[in-house]
C-alpha cells in the first residue's frame, strides 16, 4: 500500500502537535511519558519532532491521557484558522 504524501498544511499541523506534546511534557522525560502512555520512546520522539505528523488515534488518546490533556483542546490547538493563520497552542 502506498501512502499519499502529506500536504504542507498537514505537516504544519503535525509540527504544532509535536510542540504541544513537548510543552505539556515539561520536565518529565520522554521515556517516562512514553511508558505512561504505553508507546515507545521512539514513537514519542518521532511525533514530537514532526517525523510522524499523523499518529494513530489511540496513540494520541494515550499520550493525551498520560499528559492530562483534553482531546478537544489538542484538536483545537493543532487546527489552523479558516484564514490560513496559525492558532496559539495553550500551555
Amino acid at each position: 500500500m502506498v501512502r499519499v504524501p502529506l500536504s504542507p498544511r498537514e505537516r504544519r499541523r503535525g509540527e504544532r502537535f509535536g510542540a504541544l506534546l513537548r510543552d505539556a511534557r515539561g520536565d518529565r522525560s520522554m521515556v517516562e511519558v512514553a511508558a505512561a502512555a504505553g508507546v515507545s520512546a521512539e514513537t514519542l520522539r518521532k511525533i514530537e519532532t514532526g517525523r510522524a505528523p499523523t499518529p494513530a488515534f489511540f496513540t494520541v488518546a494515550a499520550l493525551a491521557h498520560a499528559l492530562h490533556l483534553s482531546l478537544d483542546d489538542l484538536a483545537a490547538a493543532c487546527a489552523e484558522e479558516a484564514g490560513g493563520g496559525e492558532q496559539a497552542i495553550p500551555a
